[in-house]
Parts: structure tokens; sequence; C-alpha cells
């Protein structure tokens, strides 16, 4: 049992940044991967950001160059530092896991880019 809790979501004007955390609980967080989705209005969620338990990551084409995922497993914890915030970024934001054939997910954090 994985329980993920996303924070940091807000408002902010376009060309701003923010920092979503997403703490994890209940397994062995530094042996697995971590990812971000988010989930606009009317639209399907889509995967955002990758990191592996060895640290390797990768990106949505959308956000590569602007945002930045990283982990620290002292403190159980995934972020996502989004920097040159747009309004196409305004989205619903939810950490994810993929641990023992379970999909585990947050309970998302709103993220609101204004023009």
């Amino acid at each position: 049992q994985v329980q993920l809790v996303e924070s940091g979501g807000g408002l902010v004007q376009a060309g701003g940044s923010l920092r979503l955390s997403c703490a994890a609980s209940g397994s062995i967080f530094s042996a697995y991967a971590m990812k971000w989705y988010r989930q606009a209005p009317g639209k399907q969620r889509e995967w955002v950001a990758l990191i592996t338990s060895g640290g390797s990551t990768n990106y949505a084409d959308s956000v590569r160059g602007r945002f930045t995922i990283s982990r620290d497993n002292a403190k159980n914890t995934v972020y996502l530092q989004m920097n040159s915030l747009k309004p196409e970024d305004t989205a619903v934001y939810y950490c994810h896991a993929f641990v023992d054939g379970v999909n585990y997910w947050g309970q998302g954090t709103q993220v609101t880019v204004s023009s």
C-alpha cells in the first residue's frame, strides 16, 4: 500500500514558477519510479515527467526545458519544478507510482496559469 499526497499548486501568472511536491508513504520509496501527470478540463490525463529509482529523468515534449523532476529519497518526496509557465499548463497535477503491479495516484493539486 502506497499513499501519495501532492502539494504546492496555486495561481501564477504566465512566465512564473511553481514547485510541486509529492510525499509518499507505505513502501520503499527509493525502489520505484515516480511520475507526474496532469489533466486539464475536458481533456484526458497526460504524462508529464518521470524519474526512475536511479534518478534518470524524461519529459513530455510540451514541458521539456521548462520543468524539472527530482526526488529526495531521505524525505520520500518527489518534486516538479515548473518554470516559464504558460496558460496551457493549467491543469490538476497528479503524482503516480506503480508498485508491485498496482497503480497509485495522489489526490491532485490544481495549477492555474493566468495570461
